[in-house]
């Protein structure tokens, strides 16, 4: 196209006011800027998605089984069991995750029960986010100890600062949970209540507060004997695949398999609301970096008024060539295009390159201080090709409407 050889030709060459060199600059750069910006960000978002879907999976089963309807599966051991005889399956365990009291000496707080067989437990990577004491959830067998056949529970880190208990089975918890069955008498509310005791064996931290705040993970005997479940009820059936298996496939495979009574859950979906948050913030936080380059177009506008009130001998001698306005305008709508689509191209490579070298490098820390406190050291990145594309159609979008003035005005 002519149109675009000229407005190549004006992009290029020297300008004899340095005010449309220096306007033209600072567009390119604007541009470059938000537009590395959003590479950047997004890959950030990227990186704290993978960061809590890797934590997740230290608990999380790798699939789990819930009811279609309501919160209790009937038939939890027996499906369990069915399901165990998969190939792709490693270990299928019932689970049951139910609102407590928990009391202390020092205290008492709500907490979140989850009662899990010892298999799920050692299925779980639960002993590499021990904080204190050791991943063991059953009961003591010891014929020479007065522990015998205690209950051992492990605790959140959100429970033990709480209640200042700590593992190694030093400390006792006791937990209650409203009685469901039988009459209660009024003169002595306690009995409306049925509780436990529990020796504390380890304290553990994943860095999800569904998990960390108030958690306590107990032998399923403990909450099935707490709940009145006498018929092997349960509120899920959690699945840890054999190594290798795909999961989306399995996943699919149980759905036909189970019927429509029972959905089945990966990590992901075990977590939606998680990493529904993270989305959020994510295409928000790319939403007001758009704006910006939005707002950065305008120094393109204000460039190409500059540009035609410098090249107005130029567009004289092409009307004396018979150029037709909309030709004319067009040449100031290519440069326009061209200033912005340059500068995105800069941002998408710089982008590029910072995000790879974070990626690769961990070159920028979360903190000067103390970093074994943190779960990880430097900020987790992952670029997406996916996020590239999208960004380079938001540049190519606002180039187009940075074009838009030069057809608007007279030529």
């Amino acid at each position: 196209m002519l149109s675009l050889r000229v407005a190549l030709r004006y992009l290029f060459s020297k300008k004899s006011h340095n005010a449309v060199n220096i306007l033209s600059m600072v567009s390119v750069v604007g541009v470059a800027i938000a537009t590395m910006a959003m590479v950047i960000i997004l890959s950030v978002f990227n990186g704290f998605s993978d960061m809590a879907a890797g934590k997740l999976s230290l608990m999380d089963p790798d699939l789990l089984v819930i009811p279609a309807k309501g919160k209790v599966l009937l038939n939890a051991d027996s499906l369990a069991d069915a399901i165990a005889r998969r190939d792709d399956v490693a270990v299928a365990a019932p689970l049951i995750r139910e609102q407590a009291l928990a009391v202390t000496p020092d205290g008492q707080m709500p907490v979140t029960l989850q009662g899990m067989t010892v298999e799920a437990v050692g299925a779980t990577g639960m002993q590499g986010i021990m904080l204190d004491g050791e991943a063991l959830v059953g009961f003591v067998d010891d014929e020479d100890s007065a522990l015998d056949n205690s209950a051992v529970c492990v605790l959140s880190v959100g429970v033990a600062v709480e209640t200042g208990l700590r593992g190694g089975l030093e400390s006792v918890v006791q937990v209650y949970v409203p009685r469901r069955r039988g009459r209660i008498n009024q003169a002595n509310p306690m009995t409306a209540f049925r509780g436990d005791t529990l020796l504390v064996a380890g304290v553990y931290r994943v860095e999800q507060a569904e998990y960390d705040n108030d958690m306590i993970v107990v032998p399923i005997e403990v909450t099935r004997s707490l709940l009145e479940y006498d018929n092997g009820e349960a509120s899920a059936v959690q699945l840890f695949l054999v190594a290798g298996k795909d999961i989306n496939s399995v996943a699919r495979d149980l759905e036909k398999e189970l019927g429509e009574n029972y959905r089945v859950l990966d990590r992901i979906a075990q977590q939606q609301q998680a990493f529904n948050m993270i989305a959020v913030e994510k295409w928000v936080t790319l939403l007001m970096l758009a704006f910006i380059l939005v707002i950065t177009s305008f120094n393109i506008i204000s460039s190409m008024y500059i540009l035609r009130v410098e090249k107005q001998g130029n567009v004289a001698v092409l009307r004396a060539m018979g150029a037709t306005p909309a030709f004319i305008r067009s040449i100031f709508g290519w440069q326009a295009r061209l200033i912005t689509i340059a500068g995105g191209a800069i941002g998408l490579l710089l982008g590029t390159v910072v995000t790879l070298i974070q990626q690769w490098g961990k070159v920028i820390k979360l903190q000067a201080g103390d970093m074994s406190s943190l779960v990880v050291e430097a900020y987790p990145v992952r670029l997406e090709p996916v996020d590239l594309v999208l960004v380079a159609v938001i540049v190519i979008v606002v180039a187009f409407l940075s074009s838009l003035s030069t057809y608007w005005s007279k030529s």
